[in-house]
């Protein structure tokens, strides 16, 4: 109630304090006028309220004045739910973003994504992780890289795709593998043709996320979640 400008009508005095969005003035003076003004300003820090009668402002709120249209109530709840819908639409953005990206960085051959399914890696590559590789044409592969390669039966047919880390040999007589977790090195010494990528590149933990059984869990939790947050929304 301080900020006042003299005048030869009386002093302005500000009705709000200095944190106020918006700042209102009102003129001091005598008045035998029995109208009172109601006077609120909102913004997303809340609301405030004041009643200016003839000699007095008093401090209020609008709900003890006026009823508020239902479509401009926003209660707890509802600010709860938008945070919540805010922060999953711009989580969406970015991961559909990422996808994109990765699904022409794919396509293109330039990257690869897999999910790690053991722990034969740890604690560097856990099981669940995703490991993004690009062609060995693309990064040569060293001693310390660790490598997605083409394992082999002895009689020369593919078993799986085995992501360990070169520990020595060479490109030429074939590259000695290991992973990390494991206690000796792999039977196979892979050569570049055998050698699918090599790693860039470690997402943690999404793999497991993105595996069916997770998801079979995650999805009706998800739904539940949401149903409860829409019930309690129109019980507000």
């Amino acid at each position: 109630m301080n900020h006042k400008y003299n005048t030869s009508m009386g002093a302005l005095k500000l009705i709000f304090d200095d944190n106020s969005p918006t700042p209102v003035y009102y003129r001091e003076g005598n008045s035998n006028n029995e109208n009172n003004v109601l006077i609120t300003v909102s913004s997303s820090t809340g609301e405030k309220t004041v009643l200016i009668t003839n000699n007095k402002v008093i401090e209020s709120k609008a709900k003890f004045f006026i009823q508020t249209p239902p479509e401009r109530i926003i209660s707890g709840v509802d600010k709860w739910i938008s945070s919540i819908s805010s922060a999953v639409k711009w989580a969406g953005y970015v991961s559909a973003l990422a996808l994109l990206t990765l699904s022409v960085l794919s396509f293109s051959g330039i990257v690869k994504a897999r999910v790690v399914l053991t722990g034969s890696m740890e604690p560097a590559i856990s099981s669940g992780d995703i490991i993004l590789t690009t062609p060995p044409t693309r990064v040569t592969p060293n001693q310390g890289d660790v490598v997605a390669y083409v394992a082999k039966r002895f009689d020369g047919s593919p078993v799986g795709v085995f992501s360990h880390r070169i520990i020595g040999g060479s490109a030429e007589e074939g590259f000695v593998v290991k992973g990390d977790a494991n206690p000796s090195p792999d039977v196979q010494r892979p050569k570049i043709p055998d050698i699918d990528g090599v790693v860039i590149y470690t997402i943690p933990f999404i793999g497991k996320i993105l595996a069916p059984r997770t998801l079979l869990v995650l999805i009706p939790l998800l739904i539940g979640f949401w149903l409860i947050m829409d019930a309690l929304r129109k019980n507000e």
